[in-house]
């Protein structure tokens, strides 16, 4: 048996919550908000934050095993933070990412002290430390989820990409982390028994830098349910519809996708969906003029978007696994990614997309070209993609995290 726990409780920790459940080891799953949507007063006068509450709803596993502590939460996602700018303090904050993170970690670690039949405990990164001294004081399996690459490479990345792209620089947030938080990192792989990634990308980033002595699983993430009918290809005469989904800022090549895209002039249209990282940034602040931008969407909205254009330009310089890949793949959209990005687990060259170098606009622009020039291409390539979305489910993820944590059980 063991104890899972995730903050927000996105798309893979529910999936590991199901896994968890379905096999029988599931004690307890630890979140912050749990919904229940028939709240009527609140749909009525919140609307709109009754969607954020919306997707805390948690239909996988049963109501029992939920152990909701939603106060901080709550008041982080009603703006309090935003109002009162010492509460959302980076790092510091009572309503900061990372304050929420470490509340949930404490409450968790206590709750260990009156547990009994557990062997384990499944915790995130910047939300394990406390829950791992508990563990082990007691003898317990530690696993460890990184769903992103590990910091010094980033911080490699984000320093190199400072000098090439001055202009971007203060898009690169992750360089604001203090040495606390990244001690802690580190710390947390420290006290794992076993570290699941979900990339050969994030696995290269931990053993580049020698930073764990545990074993470490390579469980990519799965596809939502694809379509069962494409929708219409536009004729060849059109602009190639391309669309960017994710935080707007140079960690995701942002510089790169609009180089492109200049490149080739009326030949393909942007849409941007996401919000920017800073409001201080001169080229991000152009490119959102003059590109179609959309700022936030629901993610029935998103997967709408993704229906209606011709290929996804995801040039990410640093990440785990975007999910917006495989999101893409469900709608039959082909991808142009990075090597860094997760990619490689999910598409293959040429068939569902293509693999780019970070960093390379011409090779974006030349596949772009590619598509825009061969719309045969484009639609073998589409229904490429449903077949591979359809091969990569969220099921498959479960197996492999099953098989993959059963190791350290054996």
């Amino acid at each position: 048996m063991l104890i899972h726990s995730h903050p927000t409780g996105n798309t893979f920790s529910r999936a590991a919550a199901h896994a968890f459940w379905t096999q029988g080891w599931l004690k307890e799953f630890h979140t912050c908000i749990s919904w229940n949507g028939d709240n009527t007063i609140f749909n009525k006068f919140f609307p709109t934050l009754n969607h954020q509450f919306s997707r805390r709803s948690f239909s996988e596993i049963p109501e029992h095993l939920i152990y909701p502590y939603p106060w901080r939460e709550s008041l982080r996602l009603f703006g309090l933070g935003q109002r009162f700018p010492w509460l959302g303090r980076h790092e510091h904050g009572p309503l900061s990412i990372d304050g929420i993170y470490r509340s949930l970690d404490r409450r968790v670690a206590k709750r260990l002290l009156h547990q009994a039949d557990l062997q384990a405990v499944y915790a995130y990164e910047d939300g394990a430390l406390h829950t791992f001294k508990a563990a082990r004081a007691q003898g317990l399996v530690c696993f460890y989820d990184l769903p992103i690459g590990y910091w010094r490479a980033a911080h490699e990345i984000y320093l190199e990409e400072s000098d090439l792209q001055p202009s971007w620089a203060c898009t690169l947030t992750g360089l604001e982390d203090s040495p606390d938080k990244l001690l802690i990192k580190d710390e947390e792989l420290s006290l794992s028994s076993a570290v699941i990634v979900p990339s050969e990308y994030v696995r290269s980033t931990l053993i580049q830098h020698d930073a764990c002595s545990s074993p470490i699983h390579v469980v990519p993430f799965g596809s939502p349910p694809p379509l069962n009918n494409l929708h219409q290809a536009p004729n060849s005469s059109s602009p190639l519809r391309v669309l960017f989904v994710g935080s707007l800022g140079q960690r995701k090549g942002l510089s790169y996708a609009l180089d492109a895209v200049e490149l080739l002039g009326d030949s393909v249209k942007l849409t941007l969906i996401g919000r920017p990282t800073t409001a201080n940034c001169s080229p991000l602040n152009a490119a959102l003029v003059r590109h179609n931008w959309i700022e936030t969407l629901s993610h029935q909205q998103i997967l709408e978007q993704m229906r209606q254009h011709d290929v996804l330009l995801f040039p990410t310089l640093f990440d785990g696994f975007g999910l917006v890949i495989t999101e893409a793949l469900s709608q039959g959209l082909p991808v142009i990614t990075t090597v860094n990005s997760g990619g490689p687990e999910c598409i293959r060259h040429g068939l569902e997309g293509f693999i780019v170098p970070i960093r390379s606009s011409e090779a974006v622009a030349e596949h772009l070209l590619q598509l825009a020039n061969n719309r045969d291409q484009l639609e073998s390539m589409r229904l490429a993609c449903l077949r591979r979305a359809a091969e990569l489910s969220w099921s498959c993820y479960e197996r492999e995290l099953i098989t993959s944590i059963s190791q350290s059980f054996s």
